[in-house]
Order: C-alpha cells, then structure tokens, then sequence
C-alpha cells in the first residue's frame, strides 16, 4: 500500500488534496479548510463546560506569548497525517506533535518540568480543550488553549512548518532559483527524520554553459536521484562535480549514485581523513533511520581532494572551491562565485535553524574563520541550513550567536562555575531558531568543556 493510499485510508475524501496538488510544492497549495465535524448535544456539552475550566489564548495572544516566552511548548494534538496533508503546523521554537489519544503516555518524557508553559491546539477547537484539560489533571500549571485553531493561525498568514514540503518526491522541497543558474532545494530546518528522508540540509547546484556543480551529495542515493530528476527539468548538461561540504551523512552518504552518473566527488582533506574513520558507522546510523529510504545507499570515498582553495572553469563560468579554516566540521568547505557575489556556504554560516557545536568544533578558530568568509565580499549567501539570504543575516545567527556563548561561558569560568552554570546561561534571544530546544543546553556545555582549557 503506498503513502498516499495510506493517508486516504485515514482521512475523508474532503480532506485530501488531489493528486495533482500533491505533486506541487505544498506551501504554493491553497488547501480548503475542513469543517469541524459536528458533536452530540451531550459532547457539546462537555466541550462546553471544559472551555470554561481551561484557560484560554487566542491568536493574538499566542503570538505574543511566543515573542515574550519562547520557551513556551506548543503541541498540536492531531494525527501525523493531518499535518502532512493540511497544511503543516505553527511554526513555534519547542514543538510537539502529541496525538489527544497518547497525550497522557507521552507528555511527561516529552515535558517533565510540570511549570513549563505550554499551549495545545487543534484545527478547530474541539480536540484541543480535552487535551488542555488533561495537562491540568496531570499537574501542569500553566496550560492554555489555543481556541482559535491552526486553521484561523493559517489564514492569518502566520509562520508554519511542513512536515514535507514536496510530497512527490524524496525532497523535503524543490530547488528554487536563487539567481540565474544557481539553484538550491533547501532542507527541513529539523533533524533528519524517515518522513524528510534525511533532506534537512542544502542540496545547491550551478548550472554553467559546460556542466552542472552539485553542492552535496544528499543523504542517500534516493534522495541524490531526486535532486538529479529536479536538475534534470532544468539543463540537460550532465553533473560534472559534487563537492561535499563535509563529512556529515547528509553531506556525503548519496555519493555513490553520482559516481554512478560520472560525476567526480570532490571533499576537502580533512574532510576525507574523517570519512575514512566514521563513514561506516554514518551510514549504519541513516540505514537505522531511513530503514527502505536507505535502498542502494554505499559508502563511497571522495575522488579528488584539495587543501586550501581549488579552480574550476566551467565554460564561462569560474567557481572556488574554498576552505577558508576551521569551523563548524572537519574540512569545512564552501562554493564561492566571484563574478556572481554569491557563495554556498555551507555550514560555516546557518539562517533560520540554531547551529550544533560538535565535540571537537573550535569555535574560537570558527569566529577567526568568519572573518576570512565576510571578507568574501558575498551579496547573496545560500548557507547550510535555512534559505538563502544576506551576509548581516547569517553574521547575526552564526557569528553573533558563537560570540555571544562565548562570552556568557567566559563569565561563568572566571567565576568558578560549573558545568550546570554553563547550562543555564542566557541564550534567549536565539531561542526562537529552529532546533534551539534540543541543541542550546549541548552547546553550552561543549562551549565550557572547551573553554576551560582554553
């Protein structure tokens, strides 16, 4: 049974997009709104009287409260398949889609601080509530609902994520054309999941009078045919290159499906050294997520390796293949086009998404780094994570944001702290990025291991 008929088999038919709209991007999509499906008098009943027992925020209000504590969790109690096929879910820095019917079994490990702040919703204020009402039974103490419903926040053109935004294809959404001849399908600002298909990074290419450049491979070689299909639509000139920004999985793992296609695999050094050590285990671990996704997925070892800075001409087209210095992974690597002032970044610079720092991230050689990259001269940077954008916008996410930890961590090692100290320093005018909830307290943590030895 594939995904589609499945999904059919769990909504009505006036829920579900045509065939034809699901093959489109979803965010171009004008989906229609559902009604709410009609209660008994004794359900209405119950809605009734529990609407008066719980407190209750409307769109307004939630806005603001996002804005003031971004801390809040918000939870969206319908099923997977109504995100998918509706139009996605609030975009809010903690989220979590917990299900009404497992809400009780699930929420203490998801939320174990019982004074957290959390608003639940649903589509139309019917599920959400009950679900409101039971955090309070279990002891949560500052619980609202959301009355108005995710389908009133959609109206209001408020911000959303999309579980995938190209349904049709492996890619969680299709490139966009950032100036002419440079393309990039811009990956979930998430960690990599089965329903993503791992395609929670960049995937650039340019496409030049002599041949296409790849900026990464993907995370498997499912998701490598799909970008070739998207490239496919746009040139027939064949992929020449692809350069791995790292030695990260969704970096380099589809690799094998580009050397099938002729295309040289071009990596950093450092990168490569670091392939060799872990690319094995990279790949047992996206096997492990990606379970059917990972089909005909081999590691593969790049074919051509440079140090500091390599050439290429492409017909009229001249690109850099840069490693400026240490930043974010080993043998950080960027794609740089000097006549066009724009650079592919890679994950040097991050935009929407809060950057992970890894165990052996030197985010002191990051910061001295940085200023080699602006030095660039970049008017339009697609970096590794999040849209393409300006170089103030990324200096303000990357840099600004390393400064500042860093700062905060040196304060709390002049001063004698601990480790718990260094987890609670104020990170919250960065709490808004995506995957902030999971990654601030990591790399506070790495950032004092670092320091204090520094």
């Amino acid at each position: 049974m594939t995904p589609t008929l499945i999904l059919r088999a769990l909504l009505p038919a006036t829920l579900l997009l045509s065939a034809s709209a699901q093959a489109q991007n979803l965010s171009t999509v004008v989906l229609p709104i559902p009604e709410a499906p009609s209660l008994t008098q004794a359900a209405q009943r119950i809605l009734d009287a529990t609407n008066k027992r719980v407190p209750q925020i409307d769109t307004a209000g939630l806005v603001a409260q996002l804005k003031a504590q971004p801390n809040t969790v918000v939870i969206d109690v319908r099923t997977p398949a109504e995100l998918n096929m509706l139009g996605g879910y609030i975009d809010a820095p903690r989220f979590f889609n917990i299900t009404r019917g497992w809400l009780e079994f699930q929420i203490e490990a998801a939320v174990p601080d019982k004074n957290t702040p959390i608003v639940v919703y649903c589509g139309a204020n019917q599920r959400s509530p009950l679900a409101a009402d039971t955090l309070m039974k279990l002891g949560y103490k500052n619980v609202k609902n959301y009355r108005d419903g995710f389908f009133n926040w959609k109206r209001a053109g408020l911000p959303l994520q999309y579980p995938d935004k190209a349904p049709a294809s492996f890619l969680y959404d299709l490139p966009q054309e950032v100036i002419p001849g440079v393309w990039s399908a811009i990956g979930a600002t998430a960690p990599g999941t089965y329903d993503n298909s791992g395609h929670n990074n960049n995937l650039s290419f340019v496409i030049t009078d002599d041949g296409v450049l790849v900026v990464n491979a993907g995370d498997n070689y499912l998701l490598a045919q799909s970008l070739h299909e998207e490239i496919k639509k746009r040139t027939t000139q064949p992929v020449k290159y692809v350069v791995l920004e790292n030695s990260q999985g969704h970096a380099m793992l589809g690799s094998n499906y580009w050397k099938e296609q002729g295309a040289t695999i071009i990596a950093h050094r450092d990168t490569a050294k670091q392939m060799e050590v872990t690319g094995h285990d990279v790949l047992a671990g996206m096997r492990n997520r990606a379970r059917d996704k990972a089909f005909k997925t081999e590691f593969v070892m790049p074919d051509k390796l440079y140090d500091d800075k390599l050439d290429l001409k492409m017909g009229s087209w001249n690109l850099q293949i840069l490693h400026l210095g240490p930043s974010h992974s080993h043998g950080d690597t960027m794609v740089w086009l000097p006549e066009k002032k724009l650079v592919i970044a890679g994950d040097t610079a991050f935009h929407i998404r809060m950057l992970p720092i890894f165990e052996d991230t030197d985010t002191a050689k990051w910061v001295e780094t940085w200023k080699l990259f602006e030095a660039l001269g970049a008017e339009t940077v697609i970096p590794g994570h999040g849209g393409p954008t300006d170089m103030a916008t990324v200096r303000k996410w990357t840099r600004d944001y390393l400064v500042h930890l860093r700062a905060k961590i040196a304060d709390v090692v002049k001063a004698g702290g601990s480790l718990d100290d260094a987890y609670k320093v104020d990170q919250s005018a960065y709490m808004h990025l995506h995957t902030a909830d999971e990654l601030a307290r990591s790399n506070a943590g790495r950032v004092f291991r670092a320091m204090e030895f520094e």
